[in-house]
């Protein structure tokens, strides 16, 4: 949102999108299950529990990459267009 709605140095998006967000978004506990399971001799539902989160994540930053453009860029264009 930041890049499409203001101009902000290059290293404002990776900086709060991988640094700061990236924090709050580990995938760390997720390894550490995939990790036991596959220690347990359940390999199958280890690595589709790896591929479960992988795809869900994808699918949650796409869906709301998408709802936020919904909602800021028809703003931002009634703001250009307005005298």
């Amino acid at each position: 949102m930041i890049t499409e709605r203001f101009t902000a140095h290059p290293l404002t998006r990776p900086f709060l999108g991988t640094g700061v967000l990236g924090g709050y978004t580990t995938f760390s506990t997720s390894t550490i299950d995939t990790q036991r399971l596959l220690d347990h001799g359940r390999p199958r539902t280890g690595l589709l529990y790896a591929a479960a989160t992988l795809l869900a994540a994808f699918a949650a930053i796409w869906a709301t990459a998408t709802l936020t453009r919904l909602a800021v860029l028809p703003r931002a264009r009634a703001e250009r267009e307005q005298p």
